[in-house]
């Protein structure tokens, strides 16, 4: 069985983002291949290009919710209501680990706008770094609540992971 919270973390380790890291780990049960993975997921990292606003790994759990069990009309309230639900209950669930999903809040960083220019990955920068135990969550989170449940209890749409 494959370790996902491993994976994301050694991804995060090898100098991907937060966000990168954790999409990049399940980019291939959707079709992405890893430059698609990358580019796609690589403008949330640091709580959205590093504003730190809503944590990148929860950003691309996020993401990855809505390609399993994410809505395609406009018009059918019901199946948003209900993906807004479970995206609600995932952010509940990192809430649970950690009392937000705001970056800085994570950090604990002051509310200001950040620079933009990411820091050096170092020896240091990974020993005072939480986002490590961000990553390993938010895909421990994706595997329980997203790939072993699936489509149970999810609308299902037209064009939909659901459908398979």
């Amino acid at each position: 069985m494959e370790d996902f919270s491993q994976k994301a973390a050694d991804y995060f380790k090898s100098g991907y983002n937060c966000a990168q890291a954790v999409f990049l780990t399940f980019a291939s049960h959707y079709g992405f291949d890893e430059k698609t993975a990358l580019k796609v997921s690589s403008s949330f990292g640091g709580g959205m290009g590093r504003l730190r606003e809503v944590c990148g790994a929860v950003s691309s759990m996020f993401a990855l919710a809505g390609l399993q069990r994410g809505y395609t009309s406009p018009s059918d309230d019901i199946a948003k209501a209900e993906h807004y639900k479970f995206i609600q209950h995932l952010a509940n669930e990192f809430k649970a680990e950690y009392g937000t999903i705001i970056c800085r809040e994570l950090m604990s960083l002051p509310r200001k706008i950040d620079n933009p220019t990411p820091e050096k990955r170092t020896e240091e920068y990974y020993k005072v770094r939480p986002c490590e135990h961000f990553v390993r969550t938010a895909a421990e989170i994706v595997e329980r609540e997203i790939l072993k449940q699936g489509c149970e209890n999810s609308p299902v749409e037209e064009n939909s992971n659901c459908d398979e």
